[in-house]
């Protein structure tokens, strides 16, 4: 039995049929490939690059750089800008990522609701579908996929349809484990347990199929296509109806040994009062909190995965969760910044982007009210991409697979 949480190694699940398409890199000598995956990195961290430039800051030889961008053009996963002119000498030919270059899938799997998105190589959602649910069942989630790639695979060419670099799985592992906040059946659950999901898509599709906590792929997504300040080492911190997060160290997305890094949910927080009694983080910091006082206040709590832009309703139920909300998360964070000198703090989530900068700004407030003698003061930001991140960074897997340096560390072997 291998289950939600055994499908964490570094190969992906294929399917019968195979892949084909985007497999030039991977039978390519060591070196070259990494030096491929440099390139590429290189320029998506900075946007498009003469040879000249790519050279200098990669250390590289002018005639590799060549051969290397040469090579990367005619896969078509980079394209020729315009010649930059004005300068002593031949006009300057700058290479940027092309869009057309690769394809993926991402599939976000929540509390409430399932995303399927597809999306290119610069990040750029071509098309998205949306289901609510009460709580997730595995054949509905398979069902809705099988119908969404139909769906949107209708509309590309056969050439596109082999650059699809694969499918991602963004969701929360271990869901039979959260009884309480999932609110399904315990049969529905059993059924997560002994399921394995990765394997479940792998056999529906002839595409690679990769598998990663959704908070984790959300962290992903900032890192590979937001963290517009280029933080190097930063603590991801995703509030949906779980509270997760990720960690990036040295520029690299950090999943830790078990793929658990930056869970956040389970640290304890004191209940207050005079007895010395904890409980996890979760029960203040997370949708399902907030959801559940909006129905015991008759409030319909579905709006909060219908109407994810638009929580104007809601009223001071939502102004006191906002402040729990972030109370709590200045302790994650005073906590996190005192065992690692993390340069930043992104916070983001399933809540409009108004919502999002009212709680930054309070997380903000509440630091300041902390004793923080002995701690460097840390930047608080802005996630970029609020509900649609975790579906986003489960189609960032392929990529991060497939084209960038990232791969080593996401990747590894970690069951």
């Amino acid at each position: 039995m291998t289950g939600n949480g055994g499908a964490r190694g570094d190969e992906p699940a294929r399917s019968s049929a195979g892949h084909t398409g985007l497999s030039r890199g991977t039978n390519q000598a060591g070196v070259r490939l990494y030096n491929e995956r440099l390139v590429l990195s290189l320029i998506r961290r900075n946007g498009a690059l003469p040879k000249a430039e790519i050279a200098r800051q990669t250390g590289l030889s002018p005639q590799t750089i060549t051969i290397i961008v040469n090579q990367l053009e005619g896969d078509g996963l980079l394209r020729r800008e315009a010649p930059q002119r004005g300068r002593v000498g031949q006009p300057s030919v700058p290479y940027s990522l092309s869009p057309e270059g690769a394809l993926s899938f991402g599939l976000k799997i929540g509390r409430r609701s399932v995303d399927l998105v597809l999306m290119d190589l610069l990040g750029r959602v071509r098309g998205k579908l949306h289901r609510t649910y009460r709580y997730p069942e595995p054949s509905d989630i398979l069902a809705f996929l099988e119908a969404g790639l139909a769906e949107l695979t209708a509309g590309l060419t056969e050439q596109q349809k082999m650059r699809v670099a694969g499918i991602g799985i963004a969701s929360p592992f271990e869901l039979w484990n959260w009884e309480h906040q999932i609110g399904a059946p315990r049969s529905v659950l059993d059924v997560w347990r002994d399921i394995d999901i990765q394997a479940e898509v792998a056999r529906r599709t002839a595409w690679p199929v990769y598998f990663y906590n959704d908070a984790t792929s959300a962290c992903a997504a900032e890192l590979m296509l937001g963290n517009a300040n280029h933080y190097l080492d930063f603590l991801y911190i995703f509030v949906g109806s779980f509270l997760g997060g990720g960690v990036v160290l040295n520029g690299s997305l950090f999943p830790g040994r078990t793929g658990y890094a930056g869970a956040i949910a389970p640290m304890p927080i004191g209940r207050g009062g005079k007895e010395r009694s904890y409980e996890q983080i979760l029960k203040h910091a997370s949708l399902y909190v907030l959801a559940e006082r909006m129905e015991q206040a008759g409030q319909n709590p579905e709006m909060l995965w219908r109407e994810p832009d638009n929580w104007g309703a809601i009223g001071p139920l939502l102004d006191d969760w906002i402040s729990e909300l972030c109370h709590s998360l200045a302790v994650v964070i005073l906590s996190a910044t005192s065992i690692i000198d993390f340069e930043a703090v992104i916070i983001d989530g399933g809540f409009p982007p108004d919502i999002r900068a009212r709680i930054v700004a309070g997380v903000t407030n509440n630091l300041e009210n902390f004793d923080q003698q002995g701690l460097v003061p840390v930047h608080l930001a802005e996630g970029q991409f609020g509900s649609d991140a975790r579906a986003m960074g489960g189609a960032c897997l392929p990529l991060l697979a497939s084209f960038t340096l990232d791969r080593e560390v996401l990747f590894k072997d970690v069951r």
